[in-house]
């Protein structure tokens, strides 16, 4: 019968611990009234406690700190970092002693090792200590490899390793809406909410824009020349709350004048949100290049310029229309017809010739006309026509005008 060799014992011991922050010390006071039984013992007693305030016994919060009693959570985009030493145990010395740490996440295996090289030699009683950094970049499932390889006094080479297996976990849920305007502008609504079970300071919360647009942060006013949060001067964001979030994109100028390239744009930007939770510990987001649903204008774009936000009833009033040509390839020559709604009517010559459009250019376009109907009108009834190709271009419901009686005075 063959028996095997007992399982030699490693001479090293591998010890692996998670850094994190401490937490505030809680007790659970426990009080009555004085003329119960038990008197004032109960406040005594919470009196002579040293983890209570003093004068505040009462608060469940101490003034003193605890360490973590295990493993905790991990969130994306929080640093991981973890306590890692090698002890010799035994009473001899070992020699070229190599510590490595790798984490082995879904998509890739990363080396968290300060340094490759070996340690010559490890004393009695004696340890190599490192500590390892990572900010986590994925979601799931994480495994925290730690293999140790030397050499005994008698030459024999020796490995072993332990496997550290934890779960990171998403803090944040961002939900994201575009409003495209007619003036090229678009308007990005970001909805963040706090799925985690602590209150996060949210640090910052930004849009970096692509190169075709400039940003412009909505989440504040101005009050007496300060700009002022709309959040409020404490920016914490309890567990399962949500924050809205307003930008205003611009196209630079020297793209808005190329209309082509603005009707195709679909990536908008990223955002960047950095908070912190409980004592400090920061935390830190991009999302991925954020994609609208690009605007479909056709061939003929028609926007407004300029148009009064209130009229007199029957009084004429100015408008100034933009017209320009979508296409990448294509000269127009163009006809504008103007027809007259039930409460719209056109001054000036319709039919008449605008000429000839080069593609992605733009021509601008002062028109006249007048309301016979007060209350919130539509502008409609504006008809281009291609003469190349025999298209007619319809635009109704262009925009609204507030139409009132000539003897309320209209503000310039």
């Amino acid at each position: 019968m063959e028996v095997n060799p007992p399982k030699q014992e490693h001479l090293l011991a591998l010890k692996v611990m998670r850094l994190t922050k401490p937490t505030l010390f809680t007790n659970i006071p426990v009080t009555c009234e004085e003329k119960d039984l038990p008197g004032d013992l109960f406040n005594q007693l919470m009196r002579d406690d040293p983890s209570t305030v003093s004068g505040a016994e009462i608060l469940m919060l101490g003034e003193m700190l605890t360490l973590p009693q295990n493993f905790g959570n991990i969130f994306l985009g929080e640093t991981f970092s973890s306590y890692i030493s090698v002890h010799n145990d035994s009473n001899q010395v070992v020699k070229d002693i190599l510590v490595k740490a790798d984490l082995q996440t879904s998509s890739q295996r990363l080396n968290l090792s300060a340094s490759n090289a070996a340690v010559a030699e490890l004393k009695p009683d004696c340890c190599i200590d490192d500590v390892i950094h990572h900010e986590v970049k994925e979601i799931g499932t994480h495994i925290l490899v730690c293999a140790v390889s030397y050499t005994t006094q008698g030459g024999e080479k020796m490995y072993f390793r332990k496997f550290f297996k934890f779960q990171v976990l998403k803090p944040l849920d961002v939900k994201t809406k575009f409003y495209n305007a007619e003036t090229d502008e678009v308007f990005l609504e970001a909805q963040i909410q706090n799925i985690t079970t602590s209150p996060m300071f949210m640090e910052k919360v930004s849009l970096e824009p692509s190169i075709m647009y400039n940003v412009t942060e909505l989440n504040s006013v101005n009050q007496a020349g300060e700009c002022v949060s709309t959040f409020g001067s404490r920016a914490y964001l309890q567990p399962m709350d949500t924050r809205q979030y307003l930008y205003c994109l611009k196209p630079k100028k020297e793209f808005a004048e190329k209309a082509g390239i603005i009707k195709g744009v679909t990536v908008i930007g990223k955002l960047d949100i950095v908070w912190k939770t409980n004592l400090g510990e920061r935390g830190r987001l991009q999302t991925s290049q954020l994609q609208r649903m690009a605007p479909g204008y056709g061939d003929v774009r028609l926007s407004l310029e300029a148009i009064p936000d209130t009229v007199n009833l029957e009084e004429p009033f100015h408008i100034t229309c933009k017209i320009t040509n979508c296409s990448s390839e294509r000269t127009m020559d163009l006809v504008l017809e103007m027809c007259n709604t039930s409460s719209i009517h056109w001054c000036g010559i319709s039919g008449r010739q605008l000429g000839k459009l080069h593609p992605s250019s733009s021509l601008c376009l002062a028109l006249t006309l007048l309301s016979s109907v007060q209350g919130l009108q539509s502008v409609s009834g504006i008809r281009l026509t291609d003469t190349f190709l025999k298209r007619t271009y319809e635009y109704d419901d262009i925009a609204q005008v507030c139409v009132v009686s000539s003897a309320i005075d209209v503000e310039s």
